[in-house]
């Protein structure tokens, strides 16, 4: 018998929480994909909109490979030659060619030894994370990390945990300098894009702190960065924040494959005595089942389009858009943060004209993301747009005149 008791709690907890208005929301469910023709990008149909069409602008999909012919064929091929799942976790067989390939190749990209995927991102950062932060670590945190990495350091239970005002590259080496004596191991963690914001972490910057103090910790000071929003997307050749700083090489680089690269899952890229150690001790790697065979070939794919020309003409197109875009919304007197980066937040600071504005925008055919506390802290509500490779200049166009005309 269903325990009653439990859903009439549940359902008083949602009621408070659709009263403080902290809930997302019904989903909504996209029915039909039209593929770009002529001046349009894509657009898409939403359930209970009948044949209205929409163009989106709040999809991670930054290089817009998940509609290309080429990549999709990848992905069939394989799923012909080795199925839809690979139908068991990595080390009960569930290991495929195209697995290896595409970490081979991930290593490759970034110039690591060696690479391991994940069936999320965010199972990536967990089970990094929850590895290699030991009862004897410190882990320096930037304050607008994201939420998998907030959850990893909680149940990883360091004995020392500290969080630097963002992006304070003064208050971070202050913290690893007072950490100096009593931990072994230092772990210093940050996102590469921050999601919300599309700003970046200076690498270059934080792994000078990091040369200056590795010798003071007995088991060293280590580097981890969550490029998923960079990794693709970010720098001259796509190789993200790292690339875009001039930084070198940190010492763990985590992405995903669920943005730039079109389909599902995470990865981690360094040396391979790391990996080694990862695919024995992380929990979310050894415990789920990897991506399907017909997704590590799409990435393989789209790992060759961006090593071509063709691929820095994508990147040089988005950061045009992206301009273009940032452009227009300072000439409508909007407050944004500026950023080579294709995430460009609209800073509403209100939470009722956040939302008016959302509905203004979906009610004309444009798909953003409206973020409120304590998704963002208060006062810094904002709208979250994305540019993607496949956006034409008439997208733009068209989403600037949809706001054009938004009266409070």
């Amino acid at each position: 018998m269903a325990n009653v008791r439990l859903a009439d709690v549940l359902r008083e907890e949602l009621a408070d929480l659709q009263a403080k208005g902290l809930t997302k929301g019904k989903e909504a469910i996209i029915t039909s994909v039209k593929k770009p023709a002529g001046d349009k990008g894509p657009r898409y149909l939403l359930k209970g909109w009948g044949d209205k069409e929409f163009l989106r602008m709040n999809s991670n999909s930054y290089l817009g490979m998940a509609l290309r012919d080429d990549v999709r064929a990848e992905e069939e091929k394989a799923s012909l030659a080795y199925g839809v799942g690979p139908g068991a976790v990595r080390f009960i067989n569930g290991t495929f060619k195209p697995h290896r390939d595409l970490e081979k190749r991930l290593a490759a990209f970034h110039g690591r030894e060696d690479a391991m995927i994940y069936s999320a991102a965010y199972a990536t950062v967990i089970g990094v994370l929850a590895s290699l932060i030991s009862k004897e670590s410190v882990v320096i945190s930037d304050e607008l990390n994201h939420n998998c990495i907030i959850n990893a350091v909680r149940l990883s239970r360091p004995k020392l945990k500290k969080i630097y005002k963002h992006l304070s590259m003064s208050e971070l080496e202050q913290q690893i300098k007072d950490s100096i004596g009593q931990v072994k191991r230092a772990i210093v963690v940050t996102d590469g894009i921050f999601s919300m914001r599309g700003d970046y972490a200076p690498i270059d910057e934080i792994m000078a702190i990091k040369n200056r103090y590795d010798g003071k910790f007995p088991e060293g000071l280590t580097v981890v960065v969550d490029d998923s929003h960079g990794v693709g997307a970010f720098g001259p050749t796509g190789r993200g924040t790292e690339e875009y700083t001039n930084a070198g090489k940190v010492d763990v680089l985590i992405g995903t494959l669920g943005k730039a690269y079109g389909v599902n899952g995470g990865y981690v890229t360094g040396q391979e005595a790391i990996t080694n150690y990862l695919r024995e001790k992380a929990i979310t790697y050894i415990y789920s089942n990897p991506i399907t065979c017909g997704e590590a070939a799409s990435v393989i794919k789209v790992l060759d389009i961006l090593d071509s020309q063709k691929g820095k003409d994508i990147l040089a197109h988005i950061r045009t858009l992206t301009k273009k875009f940032e452009k227009g919304l300072l000439d409508l007197g909007y407050e944004i943060i500026e950023s080579d980066h294709p995430i460009v937040p609209l800073l509403v600071r209100d939470t009722p004209k956040t939302s008016a504005i959302v509905k203004h925008l979906l009610e004309n055919g444009v798909l953003a993301t409206g973020l409120n506390f304590p998704v963002v802290p208060k006062g810094d509500e904002t709208i979250r747009f994305q540019i993607n490779g496949d956006h034409r200049a008439y997208d733009i166009d068209f989403a600037l005149d949809v706001l054009s005309r938004f009266s409070a």
